[in-house]
């Protein structure tokens, strides 16, 4: 049984703790961003100066995207030994290490309260690199969001903070990622809050806009103060743009689908052994890659090259079909390669193909297809992710633009409606639901798991054996507890809560019972002790004291045979008395809620300490508390 606490309240890492665990912890929580963003920036930093050492290594001009000016079998076979890379990895890897990337982020988040495996990322190293630099359909922008969520959180954990603040830390940490990548902070927020977190609050908004602020400068004072992606001045000719705009979405939006329906159709081919499963994507990639080396890595450069307006028709076509196909079949094939980029390069080419079209229906009013080309980005994003928001500001922020603004919002809304309604088509990171909603999307799960135990718990609470005497039983109650914990005779028995106020009634009800008897004896006794000493030659007034003085001896002597009585047993005392299962001082309410859920209980005892044998019990939460503070909170 898990001792009381004994906790220094001067402590100031313990203190910080216990700030965290209130839902209005703005202050800390801004602390706390501002280190993950510095620390997600700096991880990014390393990640793109890896990715430059493998360009330098293996591509001519040291750019990890020149794979057009490698000869066509050497740049076929790079997909081929990338692939063999990452199933050796794989191989040697446990089924649970294998998970990366948003959906592994989105996953811990829900199910393990932002709490990350160091193999996973690990893994996340290794296939993000070999991927990229292996000719692979793939992008960063996966490795920078989980290496980020993963340290932040990692973070925490290592200080031991509650879990309400490791969720923050995770949506501080990609969007610190996000920010890195491609120098867009805002957007970095947006995705963070609108594809991880899936919710805006004034307390997740701050830090997370710090966060993604510091990864940015982290950036900055590295690669400069320019975006990812040079984009030219651009700008909307004619409102009769907009029809062929809406059109172009639609097709987009239809394409975005296909993505993600191609995507999905990993649980057909699990029945494949992995080694062909594998070999399958890099084939097709590397027979690709022969006449198309666009589709390969990144494809920033040839998106770059797409708003300039110097690629040609069939190579936008290999890009915005050929890209598409081989990237969502490189995750169906159990590769977890990154898909943003990727997703941002096919739309871009999509766009652009359709802008071309504009231009042969109406040559003179129609629109610069580089204009079609950044509508497209955003249009397949948006559809793809499901998150019109973050490809709003993605495109904000890569043009400084805003008169783009209101094509981007028509071609966001027509391209997702699409993907969603005609497609049947969710965001590609939710694959995973319950009653029509994922976990996170749940509103009593989210409030839930913004505050920890220790802002609900009851601290006022004694422990006690079983079997106690009533003078040990009247010396629990004299600090005023709420509960008394029960302790069992052996581990494997359920620790009980006795309410205090029934233990301190049922000792009163019992001295008062006690007191009534030893008046009835006293009355009953007075008479027979006059008639035994009557005659003797004393004053009745003297003898009358003496009998009295007698009969309270008696009682004196009674009372102490009671007390040297057998113990009281306190699971018999009658009162409310609750079964209690133990949950961790870092638990977020969600956490509490869940397993009062499964154990069947109404109560909890809060425990903490990393030792089995020597940790502290710090109060008790019960089901009624938890369904008080959500309605207050409501």
């Amino acid at each position: 049984m898990p001792r009381l606490p004994r906790l220094d309240a001067g402590h100031g890492l313990e203190r910080f703790r216990q700030q965290l665990a209130n839902v209005d912890a703005l202050p800390q929580l801004c602390v706390l961003g501002v280190v993950s963003g510095l620390l997600t920036g700096a991880l990014m930093v390393g990640f793109r100066s890896l990715l430059e050492l493998g360009g330098l290594w293996l591509l001519p001009g040291g750019s990890p995207e020149a794979f057009e000016a490698l000869p066509p079998a050497l740049r076929s076979l790079m997909p081929l030994a990338a692939v063999a890379l990452i199933g050796l990895w794989m191989w040697a890897t446990p089924a649970t290490g294998r998970q990366i990337g948003v959906v592994h982020v989105i996953d811990r988040l829900a199910y393990h309260q932002g709490r990350f495996p160091l193999r996973n990322w690990l893994t996340q190293w290794v296939v993000g690199l070999v991927s990229v630099v292996g000719g692979l359909s793939a992008g960063r922008e996966g490795p920078a969001i989980h290496l980020g969520a993963a340290a932040s959180s990692g973070l925490g954990q290592r200080l031991r903070l509650p879990h309400n603040s490791l969720r923050v830390l995770v949506a501080c940490g990609t969007a610190a990622g996000i920010a890195a990548s491609f120098n867009t902070p805002i957007a970095g927020v947006i995705f963070a809050m609108e594809v991880v977190m899936m919710e805006y609050t004034i307390i997740g908004f701050m830090p997370v806009i710090l966060a993604s602020t510091m990864g940015a400068v982290v950036a900055q004072l590295v690669y400069g103060p320019d975006p990812a992606i040079g984009v030219p001045d651009l700008h909307l000719n004619s409102l009769l743009d907009l029809p062929w705009i809406i059109v172009s979405a639609l097709a987009i939006g239809l394409l975005a689908g296909l993505f993600v329906r191609v995507s999905r159709l990993g649980p057909r081919l699990e029945g494949l052994p992995m080694a062909l499963r594998f070999l399958l994507a890099g084939g097709v990639v590397a027979a690709v890659a022969w006449w198309y080396p666009q589709v390969q890595g990144m494809g920033y450069d040839t998106l770059q090259a797409t708003l300039s307006g110097s690629v040609a028709v069939d190579v936008l076509l290999a890009v915005a079909v050929g890209k598409l196909l081989l990237t969502a079949g490189t995750v169906a094939c159990g590769i977890p390669v990154s898909i943003i980029g990727p997703v941002l390069v096919v739309g871009g080419a999509a766009g652009a193909l359709c802008g071309l079209a504009g231009q042969w229906l109406l040559p003179i009013e129609a629109s610069d297809p580089a204009l079609y080309a950044m509508l497209g980005m955003a249009a397949m994003m948006g559809a793809v992710l499901q998150a019109p928001l973050a490809a709003l500001m993605a495109l904000l922020e890569l043009t400084h633009n805003p008169n783009i603004i209101l094509p981007g919002m028509l071609a966001v809304v027509v391209s997702c409606l699409t993907a969603r309604q005609l497609c049947r088509c969710g965001g590609f990171f939710i694959s995973v639901t319950r009653q029509g909603l994922h976990p996170l999307q749940q509103p009593l799960m989210q409030a839930l798991s913004r505050v920890s135990v220790p802002a609900v718990m009851e601290r006022r609470l004694v422990r006690t054996q079983r079997m106690v005497s009533r003078e040990k039983a009247r010396a629990l109650l004299e600090s005023e507890p709420v509960w008394v914990l029960i302790e069992r005779s052996s581990d494997d028995k359920p620790v009980l809560a006795l309410k205090a106020a029934d233990l301190a009634r049922w000792l009163t009800e019992q001295a008062a019972e006690e007191e009534k008897r030893a008046a009835e004896e006293e009355e009953s006794d007075v008479p027979a002790e006059e008639a035994a000493t009557e005659g003797v030659g004393e004053e009745k007034p003297v003898r009358k004291r003496k009998l009295k003085e007698k009969v309270r001896d008696k009682a004196r002597e009674k009372t102490r045979d009671k007390e040297e009585a057998p113990p009281v047993d306190l699971l018999e005392i009658p009162g409310v008395r609750l079964e209690l299962a133990p949950i961790g001082l870092q638990a977020t309410l969600s956490e509490a809620f869940n397993k009062l859920n499964d154990s069947m209980l109404d109560a909890l005892y809060v425990e903490h300490g990393h030792r089995p044998k020597q940790k502290r019990i710090s109060g008790i939460i019960t089901r009624g508390a938890i369904e008080r503070f959500y309605r207050v909170e409501d």
